[in-house]
């Protein structure tokens, strides 16, 4: 299970797994009744645990922190397709039946429920809830709540939730205080998912439209934040709830400690930075290295008022690039695509944005045990590739590698191969441009949302090599709702592109490229691939019985993915950087994945001279 893009996918992929135990068949929970569940082996944290490795069980409660988002919202309904909601919201305010421990193999601990069961096969869950579970209005959580929140969210709600009601064969009742899941597929990581879905109040939504949006019904949830108040287009303001139910639980101890907080929305990246050095906001994200190292010398950090941190992480490098949307010709072609990566001059272009100090990304796992091997697939890779063999896009049995540019700025040498694609293709220069059989000049759109400012000068950089093939590009910059309805209804020829994964890849893989979604509207399934390959090895992902199976699902799934030349990837993002002010500070045990939702501001507290 993973998230997509930094804000939007983060939730899904924090919560997977880094390293494996090898199940022996005793540790699972089908021996009873356990206060936690692991993808394999057994959770790693005893039932009567103390707090999370990575929380400060005595970090102080208090102060605020101020954080930027560019573009704006319409929304404070983070759960329907309509609108746009502040992407931090459902991690402050709403909480699911389990929490992810973001320091061991994908491993959930009891939240709104305090035991979970399996069956030994994991075909069905059953957990019994806390009788002191509470909305933020301070009623009770029902069985009830439970039930019509999976109901609601699979049918009416946002895309990224319906997937699993589909897999849902019967949720009932079987007790006071406890639901039972029946799946309707084996798929050993759906127990885990069951347990990670919000949980909203029943009652609030009698005779109100769900999928309405909008800011005049925000979502009652049971987290330990509730909006407080906003202004639209310009703030919205999180206050930490006094009465908040879970505040003494183990797996709460030592996080959510700061009273407020607090998002600014600025028209984009530039003068978000320059509210930042100006004091008005407290945190900062920077995924830039170069301007890491050159532009956050100003006053305040020279003074120590604000620090630059570094936090380490273990998660692979995910895809970071331009998507091709596959729907559209000409890119539904892989010579053209593989064109469009020899003209992509990555060693020129990084050492412009970037000053060299980013490695690249050179397939979807990459920097991973699960990152595919160079060369030929062998042994079972090669087994679970096999019965694709007469499908595959050239280069993954053989083995596939990126383009490298020549070193110089032209990149002659690739742009040749490039125009030889093109002609087989069935491009030819004409007058100066590009054309194809019937004339059709070629000429392409990308679709940037603005305040996009790296990806703007990459694609500065990218035009001009593209023109010298004949191809004329149109950049099409547009506003944070524009852009979202046009994602949504798969409108653009090539657009920018993030997926964080992680080493325990799940359904949410199926969200991302599988088949079913690619034609619905919403979809993550940018690229538009429809392959059977993938559908079968996120297939023999999700019912594999040990680490080396699953492992080699994997690296043909990512063989697969790379060689179909989807995305044209640009560099990693190896560290975490964040600036804050002096006064935030974060415990010295970090969490194996970095920077993601149960690091800032989960562990972070407000501390005084």
């Amino acid at each position: 299970m993973g998230p997509d893009n930094f804000h939007f996918v983060r939730a899904a992929i924090v919560g997977i797994a880094l390293f494996f135990t090898p199940s022996d068949g005793i540790a699972e929970s089908d021996a009873g009744t356990t206060h936690g569940i692991a993808m394999y082996g057994a959770p790693a944290l005893p039932h009567d645990f103390v707090s999370l490795p990575y929380a400060n069980p005595d970090a102080p409660k208090g102060g605020r922190v101020v954080f930027g988002n560019t573009g704006g919202f319409n929304s404070l309904n983070p759960f329907t397709q309509k609108g746009t909601a502040p992407w931090q919201q459902r991690f402050w305010g709403y909480e699911s039946l389990m929490g992810r421990s973001w320091d061991e193999p994908f491993t959930l601990y009891g939240l709104l429920a305090e035991s979970i069961r399996t069956a030994p096969d994991r075909s069905w869950v059953e957990f019994t809830l806390r009788p002191e579970a509470r909305f933020s209005d301070g009623s009770p959580v029902t069985v009830e709540d439970v039930i019509w929140s999976y109901e609601v969210l699979g049918t009416q709600g946002h895309l990224r939730y319906r997937g699993f009601w589909k897999l849902i064969d019967e949720i009932k009742a079987t007790g006071p205080r406890t639901v039972r899941i029946t799946f309707n597929r084996e798929d050993r990581e759906l127990a885990l998912i069951a347990g990670l879905r919000p949980i909203l109040q029943k009652a609030q939504w009698q005779g109100r439209d769900f999928t309405a949006g909008g800011l005049d019904n925000i979502p009652i949830g049971t987290g330990a934040y509730v909006v407080e108040e906003y202004e639209l287009g310009r703030f919205v303001s999180m206050r930490r709830n006094p009465q908040y139910w879970g505040r003494d639980l183990p797996f709460r101890r030592g996080t959510l400690n700061f009273d407020e907080l607090r998002i600014e929305f600025f028209a984009d990246a530039t003068v978000l930075f320059e509210a930042f050095k100006a004091g008005e906001l407290t945190v900062i994200r920077e995924s830039n290295a170069e301007k890491w190292a050159q532009q956050y010398d100003f006053p305040a950090v020279e003074r120590g008022d604000v620090v630059k941190s570094e936090i380490p992480h273990s998660r692979p490098s995910g895809m970071t690039g331009l998507v091709m949307n596959t729907r559209h010709a000409p890119f539904d072609d892989w010579r053209v695509r593989q064109a469009m990566l020899l003209a992509f001059n990555f060693e020129y272009i990084n050492d412009t944005v970037t000053g060299g100090a980013q490695r690249r990304i050179t397939s979807y796992y990459s920097g991973s045990e699960l990152g595919m091997v160079p060369g030929a697939a062998k042994g079972r890779v090669a087994e679970l590739l096999a019965p694709y063999a007469d499908d595959l896009p050239p280069g993954t049995l053989e083995g596939y590698a990126l383009p490298v540019g020549d070193g110089t700025a032209r990149n002659r040498k690739n742009l040749r191969r490039a125009v030889k694609l093109l002609a087989d293709a069935g491009w030819t220069i004409t007058d100066g441009q590009l054309r194809n059989g019937a004339g059709d000049p070629f000429v392409f759109q990308v679709l940037l949302r603005k305040g996009n400012g790296d990806m703007a000068t990459i694609i500065d950089i990218y035009t001009p090599a593209l023109a010298r093939l004949g191809i004329t590009v149109k950049v099409d910059s547009v506003d944070n709702a524009q852009y979202t309805a046009r994602v949504s209804e798969f409108d653009y020829d090539m657009t920018s592109f993030r997926r964080d994964l992680s080493l325990s890849p799940g359904n949410e893989q199926r969200l991302y490229w599988g088949s079913e979604v690619a034609d619905v509207p919403g979809s993550r399934n940018l690229m538009g691939v429809k392959s059977a390959a993938i559908d079968g090895l996120i297939d023999a992902m999700l019912t594999s019985k040990d680490r080396a199976d699953f492992t080699a699902a994997v690296h043909a799934l990512d063989r697969v993915l790379s060689a179909g030349r989807y995305v044209i990837p640009i560099w990693r993002f190896d560290i975490g950087r964040i600036a804050h002010d002096r006064h935030l500070k974060y415990p010295d045990r970090l969490p194996i994945y970095g920077d993601r939702p149960g690091f800032l501001p989960d562990v972070w507290w407000y501390q005084n001279d």
